[in-house]
């Protein structure tokens, strides 16, 4: 972008700032927080048209893992460096936000895909996942140590990989008989996003962040430079003169990116989630996160499949579904609740708000649950009355964030954290602090700068990308 661009040449009100931050969902206030609580920064705006952390970043499963695919360590590395952060700020903070690790469990019943566990297990703990310990029945073995309670240190670290279905049963008697394989990916787990960033953001308070509830309305560039930034707040616009703008606007990424004149290449897809009381108690709340990885087709009655078949929107239900259904317990020990997830039916879509949710939502998930955990099955007769939310995943094509420099001295990205947001923001609001403040970078860092597009041997490899990691 070579040529001058003025947006909002009045200005009625004048304000400074070292650095606008536009969106205050994890992203936004973990960049804020590095900014000034790491690198002294004391002039930073967090601008959000609406309350903190309420637009997507509250939706979410608040879970975190390092057990990602390649090519290459970059996504490895940036979740091990976010994960470290997490736990730091749980020392700090007294575990303030409730910072856990039981682990992920992905289970198949496929055997035909029990070699592609051995890969993708092989594959997570060179890229710096930690050890693989395999158990396969075999005297000699190494020992598999569950998960337990709710802490998060002293637990294994790595992966374990379990190919002995008497295992299995032993330690997770509530799934399925026919399970065949299952990884317990290690570090991981789950913790209050909600006061995580009420956590980071009182911090980057005390250090001089303001937040300001307002729309940003646009960016004025001069001589390629950002310049100021023009916000409507109660009905006023104000200028906020300033040399470095911070896109973190979640799922309006694209819509800010043009602001500054930059095609963000990204898209969004609706993922909801819901939650139910398991009163009948089928999954233990000592539970890890629970995970299938097979193809299902449901178990229709007859009158469902003709009705089904009446229309080209349900039709499709009727056909083996994607894999991914998932649940973990949410809450203490005294509470009933799960949390249910399944993207059987996504594609990328316009994000706006409110958004509708599919009425059968909550009837899919419980009916794609008893695939893994037979129990389920229980609640099909009377379902449970569920709640149901969600949110956009904002992604590009290969699933990798984009975290940097744009083409516009002095504008910045950190966003398209699709679905691992919260897990990644820690990590991300580090690298993009680094980025602004022109500090030394961590290797991986190249992995997600918009530039990467740019690179003939990186297009050749989204030609060839595989699996995104992407539950």
């Amino acid at each position: 972008m070579k040529q001058d661009r003025t947006v909002g040449i009045e200005r009625p009100q004048q304000n400074r700032a070292d650095v606008v931050i536009c969106g205050a969902g994890i992203a936004g206030i973990s960049a804020a927080y590095h900014l000034s609580v790491k690198y002294g920064i004391k002039k930073v705006l967090l601008v959000d048209e609406r309350a903190p952390l309420s637009l997507t970043s509250d939706k979410s499963t608040e879970c975190y893992r390092n057990f990602w695919p390649g090519p290459g360590n970059a996504m490895v590395s940036l979740m091990n460096k976010s994960i470290d952060i997490l736990e730091n700020l749980a020392h700090e903070s007294g575990n303030y936000f409730h910072l856990s690790r039981r682990g992920y469990v992905y289970a198949t019943a496929d055997p035909n895909r029990v070699s592609h566990f051995k890969r993708a297990a092989e594959e997570s703990t060179g890229l710096g996942a930690g050890p693989l310990r395999t158990h396969d029945g075999q005297p000699g073995g190494p020992a598999y140590i569950p998960s337990h309670g709710s802490a998060f240190e002293d637990q294994p670290d790595g992966v374990d990989l379990i190919l002995d279905q008497r295992m299995i049963q032993n330690y997770f008697p509530y799934l399925s008989k026919n399970i065949v394989a299952v990884i317990h990916a290690r570090r991981c787990g789950w913790f209050s996003v909600q006061q995580l960033g009420v956590y980071l953001l009182e911090r980057a308070k005390e250090c001089g962040v303001r937040f300001l509830q307002a729309r940003v309305e646009g960016v004025e560039i001069v001589g390629n430079k950002v310049r100021a930034v023009r916000i409507r707040s109660n009905d006023s616009e104000h200028i906020i003169t300033t040399p470095n703008f911070i896109n973190a606007a979640g799922p309006f990424l694209m819509e800010v990116g043009q602001m500054v004149g930059v095609e963000l290449p990204v898209f969004s897809e609706l993922h909801l989630k819901m939650s139910f009381n398991d009163r009948l108690g089928i999954v233990p709340r000592h539970a890890p996160m629970l995970i299938w990885t097979d193809a299902i087709c449901l178990p229709w009655s007859e009158e469902e499949r003709k009705m089904f078949a009446e229309s080209d929107e349900t039709r499709k239900l009727l056909e083996g579904l994607p894999s991914g259904v998932h649940t973990r317990p949410e809450g203490g020990p005294q509470s009933q609740t799960l949390l249910g997830l399944w993207a059987y039916d996504v594609g990328p879509v316009q994000p706006v708000f409110p958004f509708t949710v599919d009425p059968r939502y909550s009837e899919m998930v419980l009916r794609g649950l008893t695939t893994m955990i037979p129990g389920m099955k229980a609640y099909l007769d009377r379902l449970p009355k569920p709640i149901v939310d969600g949110g956009y995943y904002t992604k590009t094509r290969e699933n990798r964030p984009l975290i940097g420099r744009l083409p516009v001295e002095g504008a910045y990205v950190i966003g398209a954290l699709s679905g691992f947001g919260v897990m990644a923001a820690c990590g991300a609001g580090e690298l993009l602090a680094g980025c602004l403040t022109g500090s030394t970078l961590p290797h991986y860092a190249p992995a997600f700068f918009l530039e990467r597009y740019e690179d003939i041997a990186y297009q050749r490899l989204l030609e060839a990308w595989g699996e995104s990691g992407q539950l």
